[in-house]
């Protein structure tokens, strides 16, 4: 259904009457009247209101026409500044008129809208004194003669007085009453859920905006987890990339197929069609929704580097026929998954300077069990980066078919120099293998066309395969093999992708048996042998999903074969295929088998499929089952439950109830209302659009409430604690 674009009009009005009752602050709304405390550091300054006094005159800022001078006698009459941190010690100053202090030339004036002239970074030379340096003009905030606020090479010296009244900056609100949890010492177990399987750095730019680094996936995934200037920059409109309507919406034309699809590409403040459950290419891991989840008992995350080479190969030659600068978007996996560890840091460093400074925020990077143990017990989210691509140390693979041969792109060496590389980065969960083939093995083949697609553009072959044993689905297996495959090409070549592949064909494309699920044929390599022992060597917490069938039975043979054995996580349920024996052998060795992206209803329903086998593999600790969103992952999210579920009532209720069980004993309970923009009234309800963004996940633990009760809840509240050992079983060896 095609939906208008709302009006600058309707926007601009939606946003005058948020200034009037908060302006969406998500924790961070204006404050009210009444003395606050005085701020001891610069960070201190952080989402609060102020006066700003000059200490060479005495007197406060006001409004001088478009300018400000220092002239009022008393912070009763003074400008209010929401000031709002665009990082460490930098800031806005967010007037109640919604406009921003900045410079113009030499002097100070009041901008429209965020830039390099409108922020500052402040320094305290001395307890109570500040100064403020413009980014953009290297020239410090200062007064003149006549008390004006100037530009100057020396810096003036001014006080932030605490007062109320201000207008809040925008940003989204996380709709949560209550504090979350702390634990209950470093050494007792973790009450909270793991998420195992994530891509919060995803997106069109992977920076917080003051030095462009460049998108992820070629272009197409818009929309970024943080910006400094805020939510109204990270999640603004997405015509530039996506076209107008979206008609360049490369989910439609090369994921779907479906070129005359479109959708409203507004993004904040109205968000008509996206986020959405089934939005594969729109940004669902925005830092606020996160930290609603974080409040309902996220304990453990890990967030991975992730990029399919080839797809973004065809995205960028697709992107740049309107976006000429897309042709030099950088799309080899290594780099892109780098380059997202690299911006998950940075947004340590933005929620850090929210929260009030250095170590302060709730989102902790951490690089081992002890230190996300003692992170968890503040209360605080252990994030753990990954990395999940095909072409993982740049091992790449070309297919010679005229020859019968292949070319590995990567060699021994550049394994041992990049595994350091990425350790040293603070790397600690990796796939070895993903959804094309490389030189280390075949990909584990879960969807028959598409990828087939992609993989013979990244490797010049299409898969090789053989009939899955026993089927591949059924009682043998415990997440099925394979897929049924009709024919390599299934698009005409009005699609960028089939163009480009039969653009590259030297013959014809192979046909698939029809009726017997295709398992793929290309095993393990000596290089990805070599590659996995180096892995466990240096104890990187192993993924075996997206392997190829017997490629996760080489994997846990070689797992059993260390001493002790070496644990391995199943983080999207079996992805590419899991029989029932190898599911009891990766619990039985320690590891992990947590549900892809399920809703409140699938999870309750792996719970079931997982018990008889945690049993069988002959487990003493109690189950655990966290989750993998993929959120930010090119794939859609759950959906809703549907007819027949009990709905979810909001406002909600976590942590009180016959159903939270004795570990939650002391913990305050927390409130989750209906997520909504008071700027456009827009809202989600998880019955209604599913998981449409990360924000979700706290309605996610009602839904399992509901459709599991107190069992469900401590098998996802065991899961970050399970997740936990199965590292320290990788560590400690």
């Amino acid at each position: 259904m095609r939906h208008p674009i709302p009006s600058a009009a309707s926007v601009m009005l939606a946003l005058a009457l948020s200034a009037c009752g908060g302006g969406g602050g998500g924790g961070n709304g204006a404050e009210g009247p009444g003395p606050q405390q005085a701020p001891a550091t610069r960070f201190d300054l952080a989402n609060r209101c102020f006066a700003l006094k000059s200490l060479t005159s005495g007197t406060f800022v006001v409004r001088d026409g478009n300018g400000y001078a220092a002239s009022a006698a008393s912070a009763a009459a003074a400008e209010r500044f929401y000031m709002k941190p665009t990082a460490l010690g930098e800031y806005l100053f967010y007037a109640a008129d919604r406009s921003l202090l900045a410079g113009s030339g030499s002097a100070v004036t009041a901008a429209t809208a965020p830039s390099a002239m409108s922020n500052w970074v402040v320094q305290a030379p001395a307890s109570g004194r500040y100064t403020a340096l413009l980014e953009g003009a290297n020239q410090s905030l200062a007064t003149d003669a006549q008390g004006r606020l100037a530009l100057a090479a020396t810096p003036g010296q001014f006080a932030f007085v605490p007062v109320g009244g201000c207008t809040a900056y925008p940003e989204i609100d996380d709709d949560v009453v209550g504090t979350t949890y702390k634990g209950r010492g470093i050494e007792q177990p973790v009450v909270g859920f793991a998420e195992v399987h994530t891509h919060m750095a995803m997106g069109h730019e992977m920076s917080d905006g003051k030095e462009i680094v460049g998108p992820s996936a070629g272009g197409a995934m818009y929309g970024q987890m943080f910006h400094r200037f805020g939510v109204p920059h990270a999640l603004e409109d997405c015509e530039d990339f996506h076209g107008p309507n979206g008609t360049r919406d490369p989910e439609a034309l090369i994921l779907d197929m479906t070129p005359l699809k479109t959708h409203d590409t507004q993004g904040w403040p109205t968000f008509v069609d996206w986020p959405a459950a089934d939005s594969q290419l729109h940004q669902a891991m925005y830092y606020k929704w996160v930290e609603r989840a974080w409040k309902a008992g996220l304990r453990i995350m890990v967030s991975e580097g992730t990029n399919i080479e080839a797809l973004c190969e065809v995205a960028r030659i697709y992107m740049s026929t309107v976006k000429p600068e897309a042709a030099l978007y950088e799309c080899r996996d290594m780099e892109l998954g780098i380059g997202q560890v690299k911006y998950l840091k940075q947004l340590q460093d933005y929620v850090d300077a929210q929260e009030g400074g250095p170590g302060k925020g709730w989102f902790r990077i951490v690089g081992d069990p002890v230190e996300a143990r003692r992170v968890i017990n503040e209360g605080k989210l252990a994030v753990v980066p990954g990395l999940e691509f095909s072409n993982v140390f740049h091992c790449t693979v070309t297919f010679n078919p005229l020859l019968g041969t292949e070319t590995p792109g990567c060699t021994k060496e550049d394994i041992d120099r990049e595994i350091e590389e990425v350790w040293n980065l603070g790397v600690r969960e990796i796939f070895p293998y993903h959804d094309v083939n490389s030189a280390l093995g075949g990909t584990g083949i879960f969807n028959g066309d598409a990828l087939n697609l992609v993989g013979f553009y990244g490797t010049r072959r299409f898969w090789d395969t053989y009939d899955c044993p026993d089927g591949g689905e059924g009682e043998a297996y415990f997440y099925n093999a394979g897929a049924y495959m009709t024919t390599a090409v299934p698009g005409t070549g009005s699609d960028p992708l089939s163009s480009a592949v039969i653009g590259l064909l030297q013959g014809p494309a192979p046909i698939y048996p029809p009726d017997r699920r295709q398992c793929n044929a290309r095993g393990m390599t000596e290089l990805g042998r070599y590659a996995l022992q180096k892995l466990m060597e240096k104890k990187f917490i192993i993924d075996i999903d997206h392997a190829e069938l017997s490629i996760k039975q080489d994997m846990i043979d070689m797992a059993k074969a260390q001493t002790p054995p070496y644990p391995l996580i199943s983080a999207h349920g079996g992805h590419g295929g899991i029989s029932m024996q190898q599911a009891r052998d990766i619990l039985a060795i320690g590891g992990l088998i947590y549900p892809m992206k399920p809703n409140g209803k699938g999870h309750v329903d792996f719970l079931n499929k997982l018990k008889p086998v945690w049993q069988a593999s002959g487990r003493s600790d109690p189950i655990a089952l966290g989750y993998g969103m993929d959120a930010n992952g090119i794939a859609n999210r759950a959906g809703p439950r549907g007819a027949g579920a009990t709905p979810v009532q909001y406002p909600f209720t976590l942590f009180q109830g016959e159903d939270w069980g004795p570990q939650f004993s002391g913990f305050a309970p927390v409130t989750f209302k209906l997520q909504t923009v008071p700027e456009s009234g827009k809202t989600w309800n998880i019955d209604e659009v599913g998981t449409a963004h990360y924000g979700m996940v706290a309605d996610y633990v009602e839904e399992i409430r509901l459709e599991g009760g107190r069992e469900a809840l401590d098998a996802l509240y065991n899961s970050a604690e399970a997740y936990l050992r199965m590292w320290e079983q990788t560590v400690n060896r």
